[in-house]
């Protein structure tokens, strides 16, 4: 691959269009946005069919699709970092397509009862929920890694744009031809995508570095990374408070098209459309939004754009004035969820991003799985005015909260992997299989900057734990005071390894040379490898060992500034 000439040299390296001038990124934008098209004719198809059976039953058709990501997300997720993505993809996609092929086929027969359709809805979105963290991880293999934001505001759009034309063509094809039709559109749909990326040659530069990992060792990986990357965590956090009084929109739309504004399903298609329309204009004016409010400012911004939507739609009779309201409401949703998406990116390593992505995209389909049922309960119970402003009251509740939980800046925050470790000094060749292994590293610290170092260390406390340590502390030598040891717990020896080649990151590597430039000139650290001599298991008791120990100055390793 050449070498990508420089912002000065290329300018349009900064246009919201950017990405599309990878060849591979573009051909599969456009495959997924005839999927997608696919998709919300089907949805429309599907929401019509139920429209008669009540509130509550015409909302499972969201926690259908949503539903599969909360059961399969994290193993689909391993899946993903362990196995060739474009292999996971294409059997997403052909898995799709059978399962679609079936819900054409008895829909022509007229014999897709309500159970056949939610049962096979179900499926599909198990489907999705195998292809999404391999879809999210394939991104920055497509585009470059500045480009990531411009690719998921792209992702966004792509979205839209068919929530845009699937409503409206799905409604009008449903009017005038019957739901089977928009099935068998969706059932080709998913050609396209497979096509593409059977024929795109992914370079084979290494094996997955989590092909050798076991699926609970995988998935225990991924969770320790996630929990101990406040970043992360904090976009999640943002997306936990933002989906379930976004959900109330999707869920109740249907109803506020017949019941509110007495439309068919054509009308609810064009009400769908406005909402895609808003979103496609919206991709025009975000990065101009995000330059002048910033990324909390969109996202608090957002937040109340969709809740004044939600309390308009609540109020209103006028067709026309409940597209007028659903224009602003496209604009808010990409606007938060592709400055969420693109936080993600930059914050997780290519090691475990599906894994990551994975939990995002629980968090984020099973924030809307939980939440329309609800809202379609309270929709029969209290009325679809109170629902929705329900909906929208929860909305300015997560505005008001970006003040307090703000994302955290990317500015020291890279990445890329660094194999910055040197390979361990070892007299015998452990088995890949052995463990516990305690790590114990010595340095020297000066008198006056041993409160500098304790400080530096809880950083790289959270490197290693990120990486693989089942548990970490750092001890002052009683009879010397200079003298720190950090001590950490790992599995085994695979997953010492695994943090000297393939997991550690520019920025673990930042926060270890912070601590060690406040070493003694010209000491080096020292360390040692022990193994478990009594060849056990790893259990709770030996992980707490060294918490546990009491010894003088101990200090256990406490949460400090790290946003990573």
């Amino acid at each position: 691959m050449s070498t990508a000439p420089s912002p000065k040299d290329n300018p349009q390296r900064d246009s919201p269009w950017a990405p599309l001038a990878a060849r591979v990124f573009r051909a599969l934008w456009i495959a997924q946005l005839v999927s997608n098209i696919g998709t919300w004719m089907q949805t429309v198809g599907a929401q019509w069919l139920l429209i008669g059976h009540g509130a509550a039953l015409l909302t499972l058709v969201q926690t259908a699709s949503s539903l599969p990501v909360v059961l399969l997300a994290l193993p689909s997720g391993v899946l993903a970092d362990r196995y060739d993505r474009r292999t996971v993809l294409l059997v997403a996609q052909f898995a799709m397509l059978a399962v679609s092929t079936a819900l054409t086929v008895l829909a022509f027969v007229d014999v897709l009862t309500p159970e056949l359709l939610l049962g096979l809805t179900f499926l599909l979105g198990c489907g999705t929920a195998l292809m999404g963290p391999a879809w999210q991880a394939i991104q920055p293999e497509l585009v470059e890694r500045r480009q990531l934001g411009q690719a998921a505001a792209l992702g966004a759009v792509n979205m839209n744009l068919a929530r845009a034309l699937g409503p409206a063509v799905g409604g009008a094809v449903v009017a005038a031809a019957g739901t089977g039709w928009v099935f068998a559109f969706n059932t080709v749909s998913y050609l396209g995508v497979a096509a593409v990326l059977t024929l795109w040659r992914r370079p084979r530069t290494q094996a997955p570095p989590g092909q050798s990992e076991k699926l609970l060792t995988a998935l225990q990986a991924g969770r320790r990374y996630v929990w101990y990357a406040p970043g992360v965590r904090r976009v999640l956090l943002r997306t936990l408070l933002f989906i379930p009084g976004g959900a109330a929109l999707w869920s109740l739309l249907p109803l506020v098209a017949s019941r509110s504004l007495g439309l068919g399903s054509e009308g609810y298609g064009l009400l769908l459309g406005a909402v895609g329309a808003g979103a496609v204009g919206g991709a025009f004016v975000l990065p101009a939004v995000r330059r002048t409010l910033g990324a909390n400012g969109t996202l608090a911004a957002g937040a109340l754009v969709f809740a004044l939507s939600l309390a308009v739609m609540a109020v209103t009779r006028l067709p026309w004035l409940a597209v007028g309201a659903l224009l602003p409401a496209g604009l808010a949703w990409i606007g938060v969820l592709s400055t969420l998406n693109s936080a993600l990116q930059t914050r997780l390593p290519g090691w475990v991003r599906a894994r990551g992505f994975a939990v995002y995209l629980l968090v984020f389909q099973g924030g809307q799985a939980v939440a329309a049922p609800l809202w379609g309960a309270l929709a029969d119970a209290a009325g679809l005015t109170v629902s929705l402003l329900a909906g929208s009251g929860l909305l300015v509740v997560g505005a008001v909260s970006v003040r307090r939980w703000p994302l955290h800046g990317t500015d020291t925050i890279d990445p890329t992997p660094s194999d910055h470790w040197p390979v361990p000094p070892l007299l015998f060749e452990p088995g890949r299989a052995d463990g516990p292994v305690l790590v114990s590293v010595a340095y020297r610290v000066g008198s006056g900057n041993r409160a500098a170092f304790a400080g530096c260390m809880d950083d790289v406390a959270r490197s290693r734990r990120r990486t693989g340590a089942l548990a970490w502390g750092l001890y002052q030598d009683g009879n010397d005071p200079d003298r720190f040891i950090e001590n950490y717990l790992v599995a085994s020896w695979a997953e010492h390894l695994a943090q000297h080649h393939g997991r550690a990151t520019a920025t673990d590597r930042l926060h270890e040379e912070r601590a060690r430039s406040l070493l003694v000139a010209g000491t080096v650290p020292e360390v040692t490898h022990a193994f478990d001599a009594a060849g056990g298991p790893v259990v709770p008791e030996i992980q707490a060992e060294i918490g546990a120990t009491v010894t003088a100055g101990v200090r256990p390793g406490a949460p400090h500034g790290d946003t990573s």
